[in-house]
C-alpha cells in the first residue's frame, strides 16, 4: 500500500503525540521504517503494516494509505489484462 503523504503521517503523529519509537512499537515495525516513510525513502508497505499504523493513529486506513495500490507500488488495475473477445 502506498503512503499518500509523508507530511500527513507526520502531522498525525504530532497531533496524537507519537514519536518514531512509539508508533513503531504500536505498529510492530522498526523506528527506521517509520523514519523512511516520513522522509520519503520508502513510500509503501504491506497492507497489514498499513492497517497497524492507521489503527495506532486511530484514523481510517484511506487517510494515510492508498488502498488501491499493491505493495510493489503498481496500481492493482495495471495487473489486470483487458479481455479481448475471441
Amino acid at each position: 500500500m502506498r503512503l499518500r503523504s509523508p507530511a500527513t503521517l507526520r502531522a498525525l503523529m504530532e497531533q496524537y503525540g507519537f514519536s518514531l519509537g512509539r508508533l513503531a512499537r504500536y505498529a510492530d515495525c522498526s523506528k527506521g521504517f517509520i523514519s523512511h516513510l516520513l522522509s520519503g525513502r520508502r513510500s509503501s508497505c504491506t497492507p497489514e503494516l498499513a492497517a497497524r499504523i492507521a489503527e495506532a493513529l486511530n484514523v481510517p486506513l484511506e487517510v494515510i494509505f492508498d488502498a488501491n495500490v499493491s505493495p510493489t507500488g503498481m496500481s492493482s488495475d495495471k495487473h489486470k489484462r483487458e479481455k479481448v473477445p475471441a
